[in-house]
Parts: structure tokens; sequence; C-alpha cells
């Protein structure tokens, strides 16, 4: 059963266009992770926490990228930034910036650029300057939190973490797409590599 569920997950984050796969897998795992905010800011905050269930609101965001980048691949790829922007601002208004969960615009930024190609960067130019826009410009209009507590330095560390673990998980991911690049080249440019590689698998 897992296994089911695991190779249907794996089918539909999959796309010919290993960046838009890199985006399915990334939203994907986003979205599985953030039913579990909301209980560990309960745990930190207590009952205080529970505008934290509001940050749900953007899952189904986040779980459409692989089915709109099967439509129209750049599109799927400029919604997974876009919408971790987007979840990031709220996010800022729900819990205020002393919580540091402005620090999800970096990874939110870093996927602004990575996700797209060379030949793409006049158009994904947007995407990439948003993070910052958010935080220049939009933060600091929000007012005052919706959730009030006294225990920021717990918070900041748990959304510190968080974004560290993200873009552990990009560069990983990024790693693993040059690596099978690479091995795509050379299996092309040498004869016989092909036969080397599926033999030493």
């Amino acid at each position: 059963m897992i296994k089911t569920i695991a190779a249907w997950i794996g089918s539909y984050a999959d796309h010919p266009d290993p960046r838009s796969a890199l985006a399915g897998k990334i939203a994907l795992v986003v979205a599985s992770n953030q039913p579990f905010y909301p209980l560990y800011l309960h745990w930190i905050v207590g009952t205080a926490a529970w505008p934290a269930w509001l940050s749900l609101l953007s899952t189904p965001f986040f779980l459409a990228v692989p089915a709109l980048a099967r439509r129209h691949s750049f599109a799927g790829r400029a919604l997974l930034p876009l919408a971790g922007v987007g979840n990031t601002v709220f996010c800022v208004k729900l819990f205020g910036a002393a919580s540091g969960v402005e620090l999800f615009l970096l990874p939110c930024a870093l996927l602004g650029t990575v996700l797209f190609r060379p030949d793409e960067r006049l158009k994904s130019a947007i995407v990439a300057a948003l993070p910052f826009i958010a935080y220049l410009f939009v933060d600091a209009h929000l007012g005052e939190p919706v959730m009030m507590t006294s225990d920021y330095a717990r918070l900041v560390a748990l959304n510190g973490m968080s974004v560290a673990a993200l873009i552990a998980l990009i560069g990983l991911l990024c790693s693993t797409q040059l690596a099978t690049r690479e091995v795509e080249i050379v299996t092309t440019e040498i004869p016989g590599a092909r036969q080397h590689v599926d033999i030493s698998d």
C-alpha cells in the first residue's frame, strides 16, 4: 500500500523537463510537511497558535504545481516560488516578523533562479525579484500580527531550522539532477559508455 502511494506520488511529480520535475518534487515535500507546522507551533506557544492552521490555505497551490507543469512547464515552475512568497507574506501577517518566518523568502529566492533556464531569465525576472520586493516593501506594512506570544526565540529557531532543511533539500535535488545530467552526457559522448553503465547497474 505504502509503495503504491509512493509510486503514485513519484509519478505525479515526474515530468520530462528536469526543472519541472524538480519543482514538482519540492512542491510535494512542502505540501506534505505543512500540516505538521501548526502542531509544532501549538507545542511551542499553546492554543495561541491557532492562526497557524490558516497557513494550510496555501497547500492546494503547492499540490497543483506538478499538474500545472504538465499543461505549461514555465507556469508550473513559476507557481512554486510564487506560492512560497505568498504563503510567507501571509504567515508574516499571522505570526509577525519577530517569529523569523520571513526566512522562508530565502528558499523562494533560490527557487526563483534554479528552476528556470538561461533563455527564460527575462520572463522569470519578476519571480526571482518577488521575495526581495516582499521583504523590502510589503512585510513592513502588514500591521500587527494575528498571533501574539512572548516566546519568539523558539519560533525563530523552528523557522530557521525549517528553512535550512528546505535549502538543503533543494541543493540535494539539484545535485542529483546535475549528476544524472553528467551521466547522460558521458553515455552520449563516449562509445560503449551506455553499455558500461547498464552493466554496472
